[in-house]
């Protein structure tokens, strides 16, 4: 277990972390009471005063220093609302960056340096609190002798032993002539739960050659022995960091460090979400039968963010050179660029297609490749979810990601895709139900508590999903998934839904408005649009990217993917503006990202054509991107 004041379990910064965060994270973080933050310096310098540590020197007082300066400029851009403020929110960032002259192409790049810069030096400050009162709570503790007992030296590995509470190095150990050294030093300091002691560590920093090319088999095997260590090798990679020993066991590393990743989505710096991302996969490892790739392509599935354009791109094609430098055989390599390449397919598929549509499935499965790939993606998959932030993997999610998987596997095993019969029993029965229009509501099956099922079931009329999807949002549902079906001129709507507060929806007052849309008595466009301009003077930061609308083919439908900022109604303007264009809507899936949303319409033409000519995508694109970029009116 690790110990108290230990970097692997630190001792919680003066300033309480759990209530402020940590500088180096948060994307708005509180520079004086965050951890990583001014008030941390000045504990530092506290335990100096107190003659229990050495003051802070230059390594801390430089980033104190960044620290300083942008909470200077803060204040005097805050100063006239009263209070100067602490906390650097996202529309001061720019202009914090222009005045202290930080470099960028433009007004983004400015910020993202100024974060960079942020996040790097509240990094170092909360290491060396860690550090710094983990040697002051050893130096405060009783001598061995005093303690009845000699001091505790056995041997952890080969070369590295335990000394005291400490990970050091055995009496004949040689970083010079062994550039694997630090990997076992820190593989027996994250299995332990120990800190590597200073000692060992100026030696480590000071005198370990670079990895020869290829590394040996030893060394790709330790790095991968750290990594299965799970969550304690966050702290030990973060130390390696500290002290430039990671970027050279991986000079790819630098164009990732401290990097940020300005959307909410989004926990970490790209490089700690990496590590996250790998000691997470540490847990899953059983569920493979090659951990040692699953634990790879964790820390390296989002290198690519630290080069220009794609970073899924870009990340395999860093990663095609790491392989072989690592020393993995080249067919191993080769699977490590296939889940770099396609760590995001399992998530996007899942979340934005229909799974009943065998294209869809056999699309993955050629992708994919082998059944060994599909399983190593799967775990990969919810290790970088999990390690993304809270709203990034929940059971609905899980669940989808699990069907696809399952029915992926069917076809990497000789088998067609099952297809789904054209309605299930539970629709016809919904169907036969009545002429008029009818609302039901239930809890959605094999899904989270509080995602419920809307099912609407009417006589065919043009925008029935438009207004089905308008309704829900004014009820404020937030809606994962819609499917529309029509059989003999009934029509039948099943929408899967997010309920606030996890509340049952209200079915009488759905239909009583459903009701009132139909017949024009409710203003429905008007209502939706009064709450998205209550929320147009809260300026949105980073800036959103404007609407995009992409096509693709599946069996029997055009699919049409809408990116756009998210907001009351979006669905509901994008399903009328479909109507409005001439197609029919089969299925709508909602999938959100953060601020943003990825709308997608399985859609066919008013004619019954499955496939949308050029000219009436080009019709269906200008409409779709007219109702989105114009201002709805109150």
């Amino acid at each position: 277990m690790p110990r108290a004041g230990c970097p692997s379990s630190p001792r919680p910064s003066p300033t309480g972390g759990r209530r402020f965060g940590e500088v180096a994270f948060l994307l708005e973080p509180d520079l004086k009471e965050a951890r990583g933050g001014l008030r941390d310096v000045h504990a530092l310098r506290a335990l100096a005063a107190a003659w229990v540590a050495d003051p802070p020197g230059e390594a801390v007082l430089a980033p104190y220093r960044v620290l300083l300066d942008v909470r200077g400029e803060l204040h005097r851009r805050t100063s006239g609302r009263g209070r100067g403020e602490d906390r650097l929110l996202l529309q001061e960032q720019t202009a914090i960056a222009d005045a202290l002259g930080y470099p960028g192409a433009d007004d983004l790049g400015r910020a993202v340096a100024l974060a960079r810069a942020v996040s790097e030096a509240g990094r170092t400050i909360a290491w060396a609190w860690d550090t710094t009162w983990h040697r002051a709570a050893t130096t405060l503790r009783p001598p061995s002798r005093f303690r009845g007992r000699r001091p505790v030296r056995r041997p952890l590995g080969e070369d590295v032993v335990e000394h005291d509470g400490e990970v050091q190095l055995a009496r004949d150990a040689d970083p010079a002539g062994d550039p694997v050294l630090v990997l076992r030093v820190a593989s027996a300091a994250a299995r332990a739960g120990l800190p590597i002691g200073p000692h060992a560590l100026e030696r480590i920093a000071r005198d370990t050659p670079p990895m020869p090319d290829p590394w040996p088999a030893r060394g790709r095997d330790t790095l991968v022995e750290l990594l299965a260590a799970g969550r304690p090798a966050v702290a030990v990679l973060e130390t390696l960091d500290q002290v430039g020993m990671l970027v050279r066991l991986l000079p790819e590393w630098a164009h990732v460090r401290s990097k940020p990743q300005r959307n909410p989505y989004h926990r970490y710096t790209v490089d700690r979400h990496l590590v996250e991302a790998a000691t997470r996969a540490a847990a899953l490892t059983r569920r493979v039968d090659r951990p040692d790739l699953l634990l790879l392509a964790s820390l390296l599935h989002d290198i690519g963010k630290g080069y220009p354009g794609d970073h899924v791109p870009a990340g395999a094609e860093v990663v095609a050179g790491i392989g072989p430098r690592i020393g993995l055989v080249p067919a191993d390599a080769d699977v490590l660029v296939t889940l770099v390449r396609q760590h995001l397919l399992l998530p996007e598929v899942a979340t934005r297609r229909d799974l009943d549509d065998p294209a869809t499935i056999e699309r993955v499965a050629e992708a994919v490749g082998t059944r060994r790939v599909l399983g190593l993606l799967h775990a990969l998959t919810e290790a970088d979810s999990q390690a993304t932030g809270p709203t990034a993997w929940n059971p609905w999610k899980a669940g989808l990601v699990g069907d696809l998987v399952r029915r992926t596997d069917v076809v990497l095993g000789g088998e067609p895709p099952p297809l789904p019969p054209p309605l299930t029993p539970r629709q016809r029965e919904l169907l036969a139900r009545g002429d008029g229009l009818a609302v039901m509501t239930c809890a959605a099956p094999d899904a989270a508590d509080g995602v419920w099922e809307v099912v609407v079931t009417a006589q065919n009329a043009a925008g029935l999903l438009a207004a089905t999807t308008g309704v829900l949002a004014l009820h404020r549902l937030d809606i994962r998934r819609a499917a529309a079906r029509g059989v003999d001129g009934r029509a039948l709507i099943e929408a899967v839904v997010v309920a606030p507060h996890g509340e049952a929806p209200d079915g009488t007052r759905l239909r009583a408005d459903l009701l009132a849309t139909l017949a024009g008595k409710l203003d429905l466009a008007g209502r939706l649009a009064r709450r998205e301009h209550a929320y147009a003077g809260v300026r949105r930061y980073p800036d959103p990217a404007p609407p995009l609308v992409r096509f693709d083919q599946a069996a029997g439908s055009t699919v049409v993917e809408v990116h756009a900022p998210d907001g009351a109604g979006v669905l509901h303007r994008i399903a009328e503006a479909l109507a409005a264009a001439g197609v029919d809507v089969r299925t709508a899936i909602v999938a959100t990202l953060g601020l943003d949303v990825v709308d997608t319409f399985y859609v066919r033409d008013a004619d019954g054509a499955a496939v949308l000519s050029a000219a009436r995508r080009t019709a269906v694109e200008q409409a779709v991107l007219g109702v989105l970029t114009s201002e709805p009116t109150p």
